[in-house]
């Protein structure tokens, strides 16, 4: 499927720095409770995310991510994730975060 450059844009993707990490006893597979900083224009945003392979809560606090901000709030379980963050899977089909290697603004647009 084909998409154009303005449904692209559509997809509202922000640079964030995770400010505190929880464990997420009550989710149907693992995950963690992410609580994440996009700046001043957004601010703090939650997340759930099935990260708990490749990240200790220590690994993720501080950690700048990519996320989409303009998804509709989604219900998992008891717990309102806000913003879907991003990442790719392993050879194990694990998910590895995307995280820039150089200090970025919160909040910064992918383009």
């Amino acid at each position: 499927m084909t998409i154009s450059f303005d449904d692209f844009l559509k997809v509202d993707i922000r640079a964030g720095k995770i400010i505190d990490v929880q464990d997420f006893p009550e989710a149907r597979k693992p995950a963690i409770k992410l609580f994440i900083d996009f700046g001043k224009e957004i601010g703090q945003k939650k997340s759930s995310a099935q990260i708990t392979k490749h990240y200790s809560k220590d690994k993720l606090l501080g950690k700048t991510v990519l996320a989409v901000v303009n998804f509709e709030p989604r219900q998992i379980g008891p717990f309102m994730s806000e913003v879907l963050t991003l990442g790719v899977p392993d050879q194990d089909n694990e998910v590895v975060l995307i995280s820039p290697d150089q200090d970025i603004p919160l909040g910064g647009r992918l383009f």
